[in-house]
């Protein structure tokens, strides 16, 4: 899985490269656990969060308990890797049917603190064709976005252009607030997603 090391500093560098080394033995693992018809794994609970939504509400991580989520991160202002993370989120969203919103909700936040206003937000979530009643675009202030995007594992930097230089990991959160799975990058699979998505709805209805 291609990476691209946006960091000035080797621990930084160094930093990154762990953590993808570890991902992917992780997503080895995973894999042998799904073949043998096992559970998704449960890897600990998903951190705690309060942002603003595109409509200027607040929502906490707590208020979508009880639904199955997709955690994404993004700007809105990014000409390229961001448009083609949401457009395949878009597509399963899609592809989720009457599961949507009702079972699973979506959740992207931007690494754009400074730009990414509710209105700006709304404008890139209506482009998109998200669907508001199951997909929440957030913001936050500087301190808020940086301490969310810690704990789930984003670097992100700005550039001299005004940009954002970020990495990608795509959290799935179950019912229970449990962090399930993670997808490294764009390049995932949406036929996988959208069964991890499904399996992990069915474990609602198994309850």
């Amino acid at each position: 899985m291609p990476y691209r090391c946006i960091y000035t500093t080797v621990r930084q560098c160094r930093s990154v490269r762990v953590f993808i080394t570890v991902a992917v033995i992780w997503s080895l693992a995973l894999m042998v656990s799904l073949a043998g018809g096992e559970s998704l794994p449960k890897i600990k609970p998903a951190p705690e969060f309060t942002l603003t939504k595109q409509d200027g509400k607040r929502l906490a991580l707590k208020d979508l308990r009880g639904k199955v989520l997709a955690i994404t991160f993004i700007f809105a202002s990014c000409a390229d890797t961001c448009p083609l993370l949401t457009a395949k989120m878009a597509g399963i969203q899609n592809r989720l049917g009457s599961d949507f919103g009702k079972k699973v909700h979506f959740v992207s936040i931007t690494v754009d603190a400074e730009r990414d206003t509710p209105e700006v937000l709304k404008r890139y979530a209506e482009g998109h064709k998200a669907n508001p009643a199951g997909w929440a675009f957030l913001t936050g202030t500087k301190a808020e976005i940086r301490e969310v995007a810690k704990h789930y594992g984003i670097y992100y930097k700005k550039t001299p252009r005004g940009d954002v230089d970020h990495t990608f990991l795509t959290s799935l959160v179950d019912q229970s607030g449990i962090l399930r799975v993670e997808y490294m990058g764009v390049k995932f699979d949406p036929d996988e997603m959208l069964r991890d998505l499904q399996s992990l709805v069915k474990e609602t209805k198994a309850r």
